[in-house]
């Protein structure tokens, strides 16, 4: 029975923002698992690198351009999944970021109005889509980030979208159940190009920044670590598990840090 815990043979997924980084590592932690995987992202060309790397490893994977603050490009998304395997089963709302940092008194209303498009309402639209097409067993799981629960200068309104996904999981979660299984993953620093340009970091600054973080675990993260955390929530594992949101952090919350 263990072996098969963690085993997603026969399930359909869609990973948002598929094309790099956090998404990009669980699309291929699900693919490994045994998944069938929608890779979907605004940018044609990294989703079907994504897509093409999956299938050289004898995966079974597809790319569909999408932007997901547009209703139209999910339903879109959505429906290639059962166009192409005739079921989905598994969301993974990953999609998001926020290329600035201000303090919230100066930050341009409409870098707010994206932030919450893309962290907050997408994550509402891909859901509520999505469920529509789920049957029994449908699995979700929102990508937050620890900036959730600590102040990250002048990412607030980061921050605060991100609390707000926290929430809307739990929601969810109680709305859909027991249909449908919703979690939420916490992501510490991971050195994705993204958080890399949002913290305006080069790759000469991380060993520096390991140090002052003084993980417990004693490192930054990987985009395999959080897929791994994923893959969790969405097997058969934690088939009773639901409404919850795990940091995912190296121990940045013992450590009082990001």
């Amino acid at each position: 029975m263990s072996s098969q815990l963690f085993r997603l043979e026969g399930d359909v997924a869609v990973v948002t923002g598929a094309g790099s980084g956090i998404g990009e590592g669980t699309a291929h932690v699900l693919a490994e698992a045994g998944a069938r995987v929608v890779c979907t992202g605004r940018r044609e060309a990294e989703i079907d690198r994504v897509a093409g790397d999956i299938r050289a490893k004898a995966g079974e994977a597809l790319a569909v351009p999408a932007d997901v603050t547009k209703d139209e490009d999910v339903e879109r998304v959505m429906q290639a999944a059962i166009d192409q395997w005739g079921r989905l089963d598994i969301l993974i709302n990953n999609a998001g970021g926020s290329p600035i940092q201000a303090p919230l008194i100066d930050l341009p209303r409409e870098e707010w109005d994206a932030t919450m498009a893309l962290n907050l309402t997408a994550v509402w639209n891909c859901t509520r889509i999505a469920a529509r097409h789920m049957k029994e067993n449908g699995r979700v799981v929102n990508v937050s980030s620890v900036a959730a629960r600590h102040v990250v200068p002048g990412s607030g309104h980061y921050s605060a979208a991100k609390r707000a996904v926290n929430s809307l999981t739990q929601s969810f979660a109680y709305e859909l159940g027991p249909r449908i299984r919703v979690n939420c993953v916490m992501p510490g620093l991971v050195p994705t190009a993204i958080a890399m340009k949002a913290l305006q970091l080069t790759e000469a600054d991380l060993p520096a920044v390991e140090k002052r973080l003084r993980l417990p675990a004693g490192r930054l993260g990987t985009p395999e670590d959080l897929g791994a955390a994923i893959l969790y929530f969405v097997s058969p594992a934690a088939q009773w598990v639901t409404g919850e949101c795990i940091a995912i952090s190296g121990g940045a919350a013992i450590a009082g840090s990001l």
